[in-house]
């Protein structure tokens, strides 16, 4: 599957990064969408703009937490934002301890040139993408 077109307001966030970091993070989000539709409880994407950057959401099912895409201020590299106050990064980062570059509990940074690591970041995408799907699984158990 690929992404659909972009709305313009986010074309303009992803023109307003620098190059480098707007064509990796143009990427993530071919990723974003394909991991979804991987995946029969996430549904349909809302891609909006949260905070001037690039975000996903899972309004039509609930089944996740938003991804933002952006940068950090103090780094060159490409940033995917989760939701501080989930353990997303956290189990990503056990996950994956030597993979990417992890800022406390909200950033996945993934540096701008070589190949994108498409089976490990997908594998973080889908845990978003599916975070309250896993969270009402276990409070059922």
């Amino acid at each position: 599957m690929t992404a659909p077109r972009l709305p313009r307001e986010v074309n303009r966030a992803f023109d307003a990064l620098p190059a480098p970091i707007g064509r990796r993070l143009l990427q993530v989000r071919e990723l974003i969408f394909a991991t979804a539709a991987a995946h029969d409880g996430v549904g349909n994407l809302t891609e909006t703009l949260k905070w001037g950057e690039p975000a996903y959401l899972t309004d039509e099912t609930g089944s996740g937490s938003t991804i933002r895409l952006g940068r950090l201020k103090d780094s060159d590299q490409a940033a995917i934002l989760f939701n501080c106050k989930t353990t997303l990064v956290d189990t990503f980062r056990e996950r994956f301890p030597d993979r990417f570059e992890y800022r406390q509990t909200r950033a996945l940074l993934l540096p701008v040139a070589g190949k994108l690591p498409e089976r490990e970041l997908a594998v973080c995408l889908s845990l978003a993408l599916t975070y309250h799907l896993d969270r009402r699984g276990k409070k059922a158990r």
